[in-house]
């Protein structure tokens, strides 16, 4: 016996296609956003932590900073005492400082001349005075330059002669002149020591490996 199928089977098999497509269509889109909802829990999540890291960061260069910046106080304070410290050893030092300055120019002034004004400023001492002749003025200049142990490089500023008359009536022909020398403080005299000590190893050094070369 022959069965004819009388239904509309291709219709049939067209809706169940169709319905095929769109349930797949539906996965696919349920799926995807559940994809896009996952990322962007995700994305949250790392922007939340980043921004605690961010806060933590800030928090902690806050500190770095206040603490940088008490660090530059304490460095002034610390420079501001070094300096009163300083000064104060300065005065201590250069109290004696004109006692020796006026033995020395007693010791290195040459007989035949004599002063009538002593200034200083600073390490700079002005001398003016009278001397009898032009080389007792030589003298004076070669003296504080290489035998004086607390002044250095004269510099001659003025020398003229001049006429006095004496308590006979005599009349003598004298020099003015003025002097200008550094004064060379107990500090400084310290401070030139220590680099000649430290620059005699530095030139020994070549020596002592030239002898080492040779053995």
């Amino acid at each position: 016996m022959i069965l004819i199928n009388l239904l509309p089977h291709r219709e049939e098999r067209r809706k169940r296609k169709k319905i095929a497509f769109f349930v797949g269509l539906g996965l696919a889109a349920v799926a995807g956003l559940l994809v896009v909802g996952a990322w962007y829990l995700i994305v949250q999540q790392m922007t939340s932590s980043q921004q605690e890291r961010n806060q933590f960061l800030a928090t902690e260069i806050a500190k770095l900073e206040k603490e940088i910046k008490d660090i530059a106080n304490l460095k002034a304070e610390i420079a501001s005492l070094t300096a009163r410290q300083k000064a104060v050893e300065d005065l201590q030092i250069d109290r004696n400082l004109p006692v020796h300055l006026l033995n020395e120019l007693v010791k290195q002034t040459p007989e035949g001349m004599y002063f009538t004004s002593i200034k200083q400023d600073g390490t700079v001492l002005m001398v003016t005075g009278i001397a009898q002749t032009q080389e007792r003025i030589s003298e004076f200049l070669r003296n504080t330059a290489y035998n004086s142990e607390w002044l250095v490089t004269p510099d001659l500023v003025e020398s003229k002669a001049t006429t006095v008359t004496a308590a006979n009536k005599e009349q003598k022909r004298l020099f003015d002149f003025s002097v200008r020398v550094t004064v060379k403080r107990p500090q400084d005299k310290a401070a030139a020591a220590a680099d000649a000590a430290s620059a005699v190893p530095a030139a020994a050094r070549p020596a002592s490996a030239a002898v080492a070369k040779k053995a």
